[in-house]
């Protein structure tokens, strides 16, 4: 007979880590799907100063690589594997993977959100070396340097205007003839004198070669070409959360992100959901753990209320 998890988690940030060391510790037997590419958003991420604990900060590879062993420590098993399918009408629940399908009574969606990017070689290239999509996470790094900002909306106007904190200066391009912020986020950018706009222009490239020292500029209506001397490149063009394989089954806002019922759990008792795949105004690597942490207590209180004895003693 196959074994029935007592949790299966699907995706390996910090809100999944944080889940299974959790979930782990309340003797529940745990299976954590990493994905193929594991850690999430923070295996990106050059540096990471502002989570507490790591008072010198820590490489963002480095820290997952904490939080898994911390996880595989109290015994939580995983597969360096994507999830290709869910059944949520069976009971067990199944997930299926290239390797065969697995079966538990609850799970924990952690699959996370991913930053929208140019598709450009050159910022692929440069990830993490000067070019980042979080502003919060990393402004401090960029003290007087100048930065362009990408994006017309408000959440460009948000970072743009944080970044006016550290930058020398910062030049927002967006690829239209107007912004799509609200009134009062434009005014607000317009106003501060470290914020100059570039409008109907795009990214070209990004120049540099172990880290930015410039972007090639193009205006979309007329073609000309321009180089922008800068030192670092922060994308704000929005997130998608990753939440394609439960589309028709949990209830989702009209931006895809899952909206929990009660607590962490969607509107599928049983199905939980933590990190950013249900958070598109904080997205830190602190509010994913501490949402990996609800999720996995309020995991052990239902399965428990339902009179399901899934121990690791209890199972074969």
């Amino acid at each position: 007979m196959a074994k029935v998890y007592g949790v299966i988690i699907i995706g390996s940030g910090p809100a999944g880590y944080t889940a299974a060391i959790y979930a782990s510790r309340a003797n529940l037997p745990v299976l954590m799907f990493q994905g193929y590419q594991t850690g999430g958003q923070l295996m990106q991420t050059s540096e990471v100063e502002n989570y507490p604990g790591f008072e010198e900060g820590i490489m963002g590879p480095e820290m997952m690589d904490k939080f898994e062993q911390q996880a595989r420590r109290f015994g939580a098993e995983m597969l360096p594997e994507d999830v290709t399918a869910v059944d949520f009408n069976r009971k067990p629940f199944v997930v299926t993977s290239d390797s065969g399908e697995y079966r538990a009574h609850a799970i924990i969606i952690a699959t996370g959100a991913s930053a929208k990017w140019l598709q450009l070689p050159s910022e692929e290239r440069l990830k993490g070396r000067g070019v980042s999509a979080c502003a919060t996470c990393d402004g401090f790094f960029f003290k007087n340097k100048d930065l362009v900002v990408v994006g017309g909306g408000d959440t460009a106007m948000e970072e743009a205007t944080f970044l006016t904190r550290y930058a020398n200066h910062v030049t927002l391009v967006h690829r239209r003839d107007s912004l799509r912020a609200s009134k009062i986020m434009q005014d607000r950018a317009r106003k501060n004198p470290k914020i100059s706009f570039i409008m109907d222009s795009e990214i070209a490239e990004v120049l540099g070669e172990k880290e930015v020292t410039g972007v090639r500029l193009r205006n979309v209506k007329t073609d000309e070409e321009q180089k922008l001397d800068v030192q670092g490149l922060f994308l704000a063009i929005g997130h998608q959360p990753n939440t394609e394989l439960f589309k028709g089954l949990i209830d989702m806002d009209k931006a895809g992100y899952i909206v929990p019922v009660e607590h962490t759990m969607t509107n599928i008792p049983g199905v939980f959901a933590a990190g950013d795949v249900t958070d598109h105004r904080y997205r830190q690597a602190i509010t994913a753990a501490g949402d990996g942490c609800r999720a996995a207590l309020d995991a052990e209180h239902w399965l428990a209320n339902q009179g399901l004895d899934v121990t690791i003693e209890s199972w074969d």
